[in-house]
């Protein structure tokens, strides 16, 4: 006798399975059961459901808009500025000095910052631009998640204080604001970071709208809920939007090895594209 609010059977979580790989890319493992179903239940709870069966019918009625639901109710978007700081001083001190030579024609530079979430790791990046790129060069961040309700997050620009924990009092009072009676202890970006950042919601499995040329890739523990083969097709669309030698920088529990031979691996999680 389970003493489970909702009937949750080996059919429900293999047909969830299904449902999230074939959408997001995503592979759910067996070890995952009990976190689905302790994540999917708040959601069923919040629309009134009855059970799993019922929920996931609900899911395939509605489309996208309930698939990012349950994307988002079973992946985690917990992060904060600066995070893993040495690629944002690699970014700062060798890749930026590269692309300011090799851009001297068109003055322009582009950062993706693909599964942007909350919005910390966009902000970091227009940071490292705003301090290390001159006056006149058309110098953006584009910052995409296929979660709209992080995007939308990110789009605000507020965030608890603890969220700038590591980062330096001289860029916390170049950079935010702080909040003062209702809004103590909470910071807001300021506007002149939002400026170089484009928000938007983006599907990597999915064809991507991106107009301009990329210079720099940050995918950042957003892989690691993907199996290999679902990588190894990723890391070469990555390839093949790059120019060469452009820079690919993922998080401290990825890796390339054995899934794209088209980077090397030159630093703590921080690729070249090869060819």
């Amino acid at each position: 006798m389970s003493d489970r609010e909702f009937e949750f059977t080996e059919k429900d979580f293999a047909r969830i399975k299904k449902l999230v790989y074939d959408f997001a890319g995503i592979d759910l493992n067996e070890s995952k059961k009990n976190l689905v179903y302790n994540r999917l239940s708040k959601r069923i709870r919040f629309l009134g459901l009855q059970s799993f069966r019922r929920y996931l019918d609900y899911v395939e009625e509605q489309g996208e808009s309930e698939f990012v639901n349950l994307i988002n109710s079973i992946t985690t978007n917990l992060t904060f500025f600066f995070r893993e700081n040495h690629h944002f001083e690699y970014l700062a001190n060798t890749v930026i000095p590269m692309l300011l030579q090799q851009n001297q024609t068109s003055r322009k530079l582009r950062i993706w910052s693909a599964g942007c979430s909350t919005g910390e790791e966009p902000y970091s990046l227009a940071i490292t631009l705003k301090e290390t790129v001159p006056a006149g060069w058309d110098a953006k961040v584009i910052a995409t998640d296929l979660d709209t309700t992080v995007v939308e997050t990110a789009l605000n620009g507020v965030y608890p204080m603890e969220r700038l924990k590591g980062v330096s009092e001289t860029r916390k009072k170049r950079w935010f604001l702080k909040g003062k009676g209702a809004q103590d202890g909470l910071v807001k970006v300021k506007s002149e970071l939002r400026d170089v950042i484009d928000f938007g919601q983006i599907n990597l499995m999915n064809e991507w709208p991106l107009k301009d040329k990329i210079d720099v890739i940050f995918c950042r523990n957003v892989v690691i809920y993907f199996d290999k083969p679902t990588q190894s097709k990723l890391f070469g669309r990555y390839a093949d939007l790059l120019p060469d030698h452009g820079h690919l920088f993922i998080g401290h529990s990825e890796s390339l090895y054995k899934v794209c031979d088209r980077f090397s691996l030159i630093g703590q999680t921080i690729y070249k594209k090869e060819y």
